[in-house]
């Protein structure tokens, strides 16, 4: 049995459970997404490479298969890059097929080549170009790698000639991933069950990992049967419903929740690491706990960043490990000071949506994030793009589940929220079964973005209307790059290139096929709200916020 080389790469990436591709087609991959086609693959256009890889990220986020950006030669490439270092600090398993020129043409002909995986090399895991005879391996070995430790993004060059070659269909590599491995039993792991049967003052962090390795239920189980307090990272946000007395909400890069979090890190007896990877964390984090202190770390591959050490780390399976740590033990009475309670009740009220004064805030955008946290399902769904609102809103919202808000947070890139939102609503509608189990009810699906972030990605509201797609925008209108425009201020330097003029975003959504308002209340957004989650098409609020809201804020 013969299929060209597109099309074993189509079966080998369909039988991981990839179900769509986004991109942006050219001449050079024109085979590569027929042969998706007739694999099962649906190929999604998309108006900017960088676009369409948020887009395959919020599908993965969605039903756990990796996702898949297609690019062309040259400048597909080049716009791409974004998006694909934003999969390698994020942790995010994607599969990047671009095509490229055959070596013998690359010798003599010089237009749009350059050497995509040189331009690649610090930003992906690895970069294969598919061999004649061997396309199987190729692909295959992309797959492994990208969800082998951390996942990230893995290259595919396929040469344009190569694509429509024949190769044998019928020798499918599947390959078999290495079972979980948990701490071996010796001196570590029994010093480190008696720090767990001593300690008075324990705290959990835990982070990406924890998704990545399915160990969300493991976690739970062991904050609840523990009554240990849990401080997670943006990304792990929702591995504890945030409504329950022992989570403490998510840290990274608001100063001002470091201002109760780090006191109360540094006052435990006890850390225990759990999958956290401090990539997303600012400076703040960097040696957060005092000399001497015990810490356990559990963590999906050695720690090579420094940002942190800990006494005992053990490499492996987050879940494994803390169901070995746990063989034998009881729980104690921990905290008897009661300070993780105060702690959350302070930053509750703190990132409550009301002002500093603690008056109710009747409008800005506290408000907003409180109105739209209301009106969305316990299930719902919400992304963000970077900016001030970013860190108010992550401070602010609850999550009942893990991956129920979804951000940049290890690149902190903007242009995210609107693309991510979209793969992940269009996944879930489809309720595809990936690699890992699918989203059981379809959820509603919220995006907030800045005034600045939505002109980055006006053109994918086109795309948006083509997949009728019920998503909602919020976007919170300041006419300014305001977390940089306080960064500046603070420093006392000039105003300069921060600010910028209106647009009519309810027009513009109009235009692109949406429906558009502009909110000004909180009344007004309730009942922009109503429905909105029902439409075959997107809504997008225009929230006028006013200037410099978000001083002291967080």
């Amino acid at each position: 049995v013969m299929a060209n080389s597109a099309e074993i790469i189509g079966k080998r990436l369909y039988h991981s459970g990839c179900r769509r591709a986004f991109g942006i087609p050219g001449g050079e991959v024109l085979v590569l997404i027929e042969g998706l086609r007739k694999s099962g693959i649906d190929f999604v256009l998309t108006k900017h490479e960088n676009c369409a890889g948020f887009m395959a990220e919020g599908g993965f986020h969605a039903d756990g298969a990796p996702g898949i950006l297609v690019a062309t030669i040259g400048p597909g490439v080049a716009n791409a890059v974004n998006v694909v270092a934003n999969a390698f600090q994020d942790r995010v398993p994607m599969i990047f097929l671009t095509g490229c020129v055959d070596a013998d043409e690359a010798l003599t002909y010089t237009h749009q080549v350059f050497d995509h995986g040189e331009l690649l090399k610090s930003v992906t895991k690895a970069s294969i170009k598919v061999v004649d005879g061997a396309v199987n391996v190729s692909i295959d070995k992309a797959i492994a790698i990208a969800l082998d430790g951390q996942p990230g993004p893995v290259h595919v060059d396929l040469p344009i000639r190569l694509a429509s070659k024949s190769q044998p269909a019928n020798t499918m590599i599947v390959r078999t991933f290495p079972s979980h491995t948990a701490p071996a039993e010796g001196t570590e792991l029994e010093t480190a069950r008696q720090w767990l049967r001593e300690a008075q003052r324990p705290l959990i962090i835990a982070g990406v990992d924890v998704l990545n390795q399915n160990a969300v239920c493991v976690v739970k189980e062991f904050v609840r049967d523990f009554g240990i307090p849990l401080i997670t990272t943006y990304k792990a946000k929702g591995v504890l419903p945030e409504d329950d007395p022992l989570a403490l909400g998510g840290a990274g890069l608001s100063p001002l929740a470091d201002q109760y979090l780090l006191p109360l890190v540094r006052e435990s007896d006890l850390i225990i690491l759990a999958g956290y990877d401090p990539i997303e964390m600012r400076s703040g984090w960097r040696d957060p706990w005092d000399d001497g202190t015990r810490v356990i770390e559990f963590c999906a591959v050695p720690n090579t960043h420094y940002m942190h050490q800990a006494d005992l780390s053990f490499v492996g399976h987050v879940g494994e490990g803390l169901k070995t740590l746990r063989k034998e033990a009881s729980a104690n009475p921990v905290w008897k000071n009661g300070e993780p309670e105060k702690v959350r009740r302070d930053l509750k009220s703190i990132f409550s949506g009301t002002v500093t004064s603690g008056a109710g805030e009747e409008w800005g955008p506290g408000a907003v994030v409180d109105v739209v946290r209301k009106a969305l399902p316990r299930n719902g769904v919400a992304t963000v793009d970077s900016g001030a609102h970013r860190i108010l809103l992550s401070q602010m919202w609850e999550c009942y589940e893990a991956r129920s808000l979804l951000q940049s947070s290890g690149l902190c890139t903007m242009g995210c929220a609107v693309p991510l939102a979209m793969g992940f609503s269009l996944a879930a509608q489809a309720g595809t079964s990936g690699a890992n189990s699918p989203v059981p009810d379809v959820p509603a699906v919220v995006a907030f973005v800045g005034d600045a972030g939505m002109e980055m990605v006006l053109g994918e509201l086109a795309t948006l209307r083509d997949l009728k797609l019920p998503v909602v925008i919020v976007v919170f209108i300041d006419e300014s790059l305001a977390l940089i425009e306080l960064k500046q201020r603070k420093s006392k330097l000039q105003n300069l290139g921060v600010d910028f003029g209106a647009t009519d975003f309810p027009a513009v959504a109009r235009a692109l096929g949406g429906i558009g308002h502009w909110i000004s209340s909180r009344n007004e957004l309730q009942v922009a709200l109503d429905g909105a989650f029902e439409r075959e098409t997107f809504t997008l609020l225009a929230c006028k916020i006013g200037e410099k809201v978000y001083d002291g804020r967080f």
